[in-house]
């Protein structure tokens, strides 16, 4: 009597096919967590949360020192955006317009001279700069999610919040690569700053 032949079980490849998958999938995840791990960063630049609003009216616009959520100190690029946005409002605050114009693009000084910028600034002070987030929108561009607040004559309030004499921003800023350096440019016609009164 001739043996009946016995073809393979279906079954009997599963369990090897089974610990492969397990096994890239893990390792997949291993290795997306140490790509896409966060950047070990100076706690000292971190501010998880904003601040300012809850300051009393008295203590407003709050320190002039940028600060970055974990999120922002995530990209590669911002300590370049932290210094960026330091000297920019530390030009604000100063009233030097020389050295606000190190930090803006050329289309922005063409569109604010000397006498019209330092009108435009003359009561104001800001103070709880926060970088919530930035995205390269390409590699010489950059957006930049920016929350502060400024103090200011109540004559000099912005026209969405008039005789205010605190307001707290939210706005994107378009950051770009120009002549080798980071510069701020021109916001209008580009985003909608979000305003409210402190």
């Amino acid at each position: 009597m001739s043996a009946v032949p016995v073809s393979p079980s279906p079954h009997r490849w599963l369990l090897p096919v089974v610990v492969v998958v397990v096994s890239l999938m893990v390792g997949g995840g291993l290795l997306a967590r140490e790509v896409y791990r966060t950047p070990d960063v100076q706690q000292d630049a971190i501010l998880a949360l904003p601040s300012s609003t809850a300051r009393p009216p008295g203590q407003q616009p709050g320190p002039g020192t940028v600060e970055l959520t974990p999120d922002a100190a995530a990209h590669p690029l911002h300590e370049d955006v932290r210094r960026l946005l330091q000297r920019y409002f530390d030009s604000i605050n100063n009233r030097d317009y020389d050295a606000w114009r190190t930090t803006v693009t050329k289309a922005r000084i063409q569109a604010k001279s000397r006498p019209a910028w330092l009108h435009d600034y003359r009561s104001t002070k800001d103070g709880s700069p926060l970088v919530y987030r930035i995205d390269a929108a390409s590699d010489e561009d950059l957006r930049v999610l920016l929350g502060f607040t400024s103090v200011q004559d109540p004559l000099d309030a912005p026209d969405a919040l008039p005789g205010s004499s605190c307001v707290h921003w939210k706005l994107t800023l378009p950051v770009t690569l120009e002549s080798g350096n980071w510069r701020i440019d021109n916001v209008a016609g580009y985003t909608t700053p979000e305003a409210t009164k402190c």
